[in-house]
């Protein structure tokens, strides 16, 4: 056992580099893993075991994956609290958990990365896995940093096929005899959550053999959800009480893990995923080069999806291999499936899918078509919700600065006055982000989710829906960069869009604005010039001529 009770002043004083050393010289070279790991998992629970895991956060936030060196100095406000929160999940873990993490980074080589370090540190965790899933989508992140929790996606390896196989007989049974089931041997992919086999069976439908893939439940799952879901929790509520430390918004750090808490209490609820598996089906069913993977009833239950087996590659992979035609071909699928086909859906409230990162579109070479898997994260848009994010993406184009107030308004989650102190900050926001625009070219959809992320940062709430897309268009404009390059332009895609809609077939053109926002955007249309000339004339002077700039209309507010 780690000699720590009698020491517990010492052990708070010990540096990162005397703390690691204390640790390797305590445990005895001749014992086994499991005796190392039961020494150190009795020192933590040990009376000096707070301690303890005092030092060892230290050690981790200092040394093995310093914070400094993981969060950009773009984003240096962040670093506290980012400190903290490494160091509330490694003093909340418990012992059976943290004591072989402390082992594994004692074992690493001394020249591993940080980053490679972080990748062992949430292994197994599935809150922090799914956090850093998250985070993986800032484009701002230093590269190393991005590249790892980007193997995320598609390259935790934290179970093994033989468990996984297990499950697939307990819970299916004499179903895999009926069905003339076969599983294959090797782990196809995993996720935070679940891991997926290949298998074939006998479809009763067509009496001929077919492919498919189980999506399990990983074993540790069960056991160490409620322990993430309980530091989630304790995240929320530490930073909520410690807002006013950081100067940011009361909600904002909360909400990010509430966030995180949400989505993965999506992602283990199977059935859920299952339903939407059925509804995402219908919603593409009609849509050519399209394909959502079809769920086999027989073969679910709570722990298992069963689905047919979607052929293709990882979006970006097949468009690097592609001319530059196919991958405008492809860039404008994207657009159209994961964008215009859900916000022009004549459904009422219509499902999107909530996290369309590269490994969740598969594209077929062969048949030019597009597979969006995995429908975990899913979330609905209302008909006026989307009618209000049509209009406000039309307004932002046209620079309208009390159009684009007034549809943000419009999507707030709680009613806010123009004249109160939250409608002059929004009405603050909204000009600053206008003004800020390039003149020569229209804003993309992502634009926008920019502008109400950017308020969101004041305090501004919006519902659920609209962050989780505001995260999809994010993750989208990535995707779309790494087909297309910097120089994407997603709105002139949708517009674009639109436009072929209208002209192939009105009566069948969906659309959810009404006769007044028609009336609406026309009008503002008719000064659009106007606007336009006076974002050009400010951009000249700022540029040549800097010290008149206060002498221009727009600059004294003056707009039309």
């Amino acid at each position: 056992m780690l000699e720590t009770s009698s020491s517990e002043p010492g052990i708070r004083q010990l540096t990162p580099t005397q703390l690691r050393l204390t640790l390797a010289n305590s445990l005895p070279e001749s014992a086994s893993r499991t005796e190392k790991i039961s020494t150190i998992e009795a020192g933590l629970r040990s009376l000096a075991g707070q301690s303890l895991r005092d030092a060892i956060s230290g050690w981790v936030v200092d040394e093995i994956v310093p914070v400094k060196r993981l969060v950009p100095d773009a984003y240096e406000n962040w670093r506290p609290p980012v400190r903290e929160a490494m160091m509330f999940v490694v003093a909340h873990l418990s012992p059976a958990r943290l004591a072989p993490k402390i082992l594994e980074q004692l074992e690493l080589p001394k020249n591993t990365s940080p980053e490679a370090r972080l990748l062992r540190l949430i292994a197994r965790v599935p809150g922090l896995q799914k956090l850093g899933q998250v985070i993986a989508r800032n484009q701002h992140l230093r590269p190393a940093l991005r590249d790892a929790l980007a193997r995320l996606e598609n390259g935790i390896r934290d179970v093994k096929a033989e468990e996984i196989r297990k499950i697939i007989q307990r819970d299916l049974g004499e179903r895999l005899q009926t069905y003339d089931v076969h599983v294959e041997s090797k782990i196809l992919s995993e996720a935070s959550v679940s891991a997926v086999l290949r298998f074939t069976w006998r479809d009763p439908a067509s009496g001929r053999r077919a492919r498919g893939v189980f999506k399990v439940l990983k074993p540790h799952i069960p056991e160490y959800f409620a322990e993430d879901m309980d530091y989630l929790q304790g995240l929320a509520h530490h930073f909520a009480d410690r807002h006013h430390t950081y100067g940011f918004p009361s909600r904002l750090i909360p909400d990010t893990f509430k966030k995180v808490r949400r989505l993965l209490r999506h992602e283990v609820n199977l059935r859920r995923e299952q339903k939407a598996l059925i509804e995402a089906g219908e919603l593409y069913r009609n849509l050519r080069g399209v394909r959502v993977p079809r769920l086999i009833r027989p073969l679910c239950s709570s722990r298992i999806t069963a689905l047919t087996e979607e052929r293709g590659i990882k979006v970006t992979n097949a468009a690097a291999r592609s001319a530059p035609e196919r991958r405008q071909r492809i860039a404008d699928q994207l657009v159209e499936a994961l964008v215009v086909f859900p916000l022009l859906s004549a459904e009422e409230n219509v499902i999107f899918h909530g996290d369309p990162h590269a490994g969740n579109l598969l594209y077929d070479r062969r048949t030019g078509e597009l597979a969006i898997i995995d429908w975990a994260l899913r979330e609905r848009l209302s008909r006026d919700q989307r009618r209000h994010l049509a209009v406000l993406f039309a307004m932002v184009g046209l620079r309208d600065r009390v159009g684009t107030r007034n549809e943000v308004l419009s999507l707030t989650q709680r009613k806010i006055r123009n004249s109160s102190a939250r409608g002059r900050t929004i009405r603050d926001t909204v000009e600053h982000f206008l003004d800020d625009l390039p003149a020569t070219s229209w804003p993309s959809m992502g634009d926008v989710m920019r502008l109400l992320e950017r308020l969101a940062m004041t305090g501004v709430s919006f519902p659920a829906s609209l962050i989780m897309l505001s995260k999809v268009m994010f993750t989208l404009d990535g995707i779309l960069a790494d087909i297309e390059g910097p120089n994407t332009r997603m709105g002139v895609a949708i517009v674009r869009h639109l436009a072929e809609q209208w002209i192939s077939d009105r009566k069948a053109f969906r659309s959810p604005l009404v006769v007044s926002d028609w009336v609406t955007l026309q009008c503002s249309s008719l000064l659009y010039t106007t606007r336009l000339w006076m974002c050009w004339e400010q951009a000249i002077l700022d540029r040549l001529l800097p010290d008149v700039v206060a002498l221009t209309p727009s600059a004294r507010g003056v707009t039309p």
